[in-house]
């Protein structure tokens, strides 16, 4: 039998195969012995031990196409990072950090801005443009508002059948627009806090959610931070997908759009082609890493 890895703890892993049942399982030595560690996200084939008990081993991992560190997940197909427009305003810098880490990992962003019912029609304009022309798809969303043009039904439609992390700040919404877009779920997952013993105040581990068929979401605690690692300062520019239309036409190579004359991303800015909101970001997260390499 074939299933995803939705949970692992204390050495059990809990496994949710396509008949929408949860089978509790422990990995086999020869994992162990081979230094592999199963991941939340793994594809993987159980023998059954017991049907009544939903219990079985875990004999296969199949290849993963990708695995992140934080959250420690595997086989994720793409990223939606969730900002509000208003209450709280949003962190464009922490925003485009979130872009990077997932860039680095070669992993699909969409950007989802919600509580779009508080702001005016220009603001959305506004910031949608600036995301969209540097390549990112964006939804907007007012999670909370009962009609049916809240944009709910676009996000259910981009989670059809993949694996996405849902990540961004406290008090977005997310939760509200998880409730949203799965306000059935159909995985029978009782079966998991009953053998653990967890209650919902203890700590949280990495967990999917299965929402039908082949899709999976996968929900993060909200962070009001994030450091950018393992990038020269100079490598930066790379990360920012609307300077790299201007590549080879500044007047020196190596360029890195900070302070040297006759640069044209630095001339695209003047001109109003280059957002000042992301390039003032840049500009702060090149000095945040050029300090980070002094120590």
């Amino acid at each position: 039998m074939t299933g995803k890895i939705i949970k692992g703890v204390g050495g059990f892993y809990y496994v949710h195969l396509h008949n929408n049942f949860i089978y509790e399982c422990k990995a086999k030595g020869v994992f162990r012995n081979q230094n592999i560690k199963p991941m939340v996200g793994d594809d993987v084939d159980i023998d059954i031990i017991s049907e009544e008990d939903k219990t079985g081993n875990i004999i296969n991992i199949h290849e993963r196409t990708n695995s992140l560190i934080r959250p420690a997940v595997s086989n994720v197909s793409q990223a939606i990072i969730i900002f509000a427009l208003s209450n709280p305003k949003p962190n464009y810098n922490l925003l485009d950090r979130f872009l990077i880490m997932m860039n680095l990992q070669d992993i699909k962003t969409i950007i989802c801005f919600n509580k779009s019912d508080l702001v005016s029609e220009e603001e959305i304009k506004t910031v949608k443009e600036i995301y969209e022309k540097c390549g990112y798809d964006v939804v907007i969303t007012a999670a909370n508002k009962d009609s049916g043009e809240n944009g709910i039904d676009i996000l259910k439609n981009i989670l059809t059948d993949k694996t996405t992390v849902l990540a961004g700040p406290s008090g977005v919404g997310k939760s509200s627009i998880v409730n949203a877009v799965c306000p059935h779920v159909d995985v029978k997952t009782g079966n998991i806090s009953e053998k653990i013993k967890r209650g919902k105040h203890t700590t949280r581990h990495t967990e999917l959610m299965c929402i039908g068929g082949d899709t999976y979401i996968l929900d993060t605690p909200g962070f009001s931070s994030l450091y950018i690692e393992n990038i020269e300062p100079e490598d930066l520019k790379y990360y920012y997908n609307e300077f790299e239309q201007f590549e080879g036409k500044c007047r020196f190579n190596g360029c890195i759009h900070i302070n040297e004359p006759d640069c044209a991303v630095k001339n695209a800015l003047s001109e109003g082609i280059v957002s000042k909101l992301r390039y003032d970001n840049y500009q702060q997260l090149y000095e945040e890493l050029k300090e980070k390499r002094k120590w």
